[in-house]
């Protein structure tokens, strides 16, 4: 399947953008350091059914700023999906949300009813939603998982962040044929941007749950997590995004990584929630 790629213009950035595939438009809103080409074997899956659009996100890979150093919250984050999705079409469009891109959805069907027809928000970094005792414990998880990268040691702040998630990386589990991703400079890079301005902006975000049922009068938004990620921090979010909409929690087959350890199952799953 070929790839269309452009760098389109948004306020303060030019945003790299990859779309293939045919049918309704569906955006992938990627977790942690995940850039354009984070899900590719789970979107190799989709694009018989809908035209992907994946991106890198401000301070990642290809996409380019006009600040470096200006720090981005989830609000700047979701409004750069806004002018993607305006630039790209009329129609309402899909949007999965993984992790830190369902924080971004979030935000996105909060401030622009009606631009997303149905966002799925798997195991969602939404801190905000947490009961006050567990918001203070994750909040203080991630300002060290912050301050950590800032010395420059982003391999500790990650496996900060993969305990909390429930990843182990010395026993992860994949289908057979899955591509691994190599640790090149870039990433490791988007790994440093990620730690330091991306979780920096998760911690502060005031995002509640009154925006977001609100937001899901125009929006059909499902909570989703990971089966395997059930003892981690943001499946508890998803069962708090649950309450807060009175709807099922739907699970995902895998854990927080769902998308690209499993992802045969986890398009098949998508799909199924997409057309149903």
């Amino acid at each position: 399947m070929s790839v269309k790629t452009t760098m389109l213009p948004v306020p303060g950035a030019d945003l790299y953008v990859e779309v293939r595939g045919d049918g309704p438009m569906l955006v992938i809103g990627q977790s942690g350091e995940g850039d354009a080409r984070r899900s590719a074997d789970m979107v190799d899956r989709l694009v018989e059914h809908y035209t992907l659009v994946t991106y890198d996100r401000r301070g990642l890979s290809r996409t380019k700023v006009s600040d470096p150093s200006a720090f981005v919250p989830p609000e700047t984050h979701a409004e750069d999906v806004h002018h993607l999705l305006a630039a790209l079409t009329d129609e309402l469009a899909l949007m999965l949300g993984c992790s830190l891109g369902a924080l971004y959805g979030l935000h996105l069907a909060a401030a622009h009813p009606g631009q997303l027809a149905t966002l799925i928000a798997h195991d969602p970094a939404t801190p905000c939603l947490l009961p006050p005792a567990d918001r203070t414990r994750i909040e203080r998880l991630l300002a060290d998982v912050e301050s950590t990268a800032r010395t420059g040691d982003w391999r500790a702040a990650v496996a900060k962040v993969a305990a909390a998630t429930g990843l182990d990386p010395a026993s992860m589990k994949t289908e057979s044929g899955v591509t691994a991703v190599p640790m090149t400079e870039d990433r490791a890079a988007n790994m440093t941007y990620y730690l330091t301005n991306d979780v920096a902006g998760l911690r502060r975000d005031t995002l509640g749950a009154a925006a977001i049922t609100t937001a899901a009068t125009t929006t059909r938004i499902i909570p989703a997590a990971g089966a395997a990620s059930i003892h981690a921090w943001n499946y508890q979010c998803a069962q708090e995004l649950a309450a807060a909409l009175n709807t099922p929690l739907v699970e995902f087959p895998g854990g927080h990584n769902g998308n690209t350890a499993y992802p045969n199952a986890f398009a098949a799953r998508l799909h199924d929630l997409l057309t149903n």
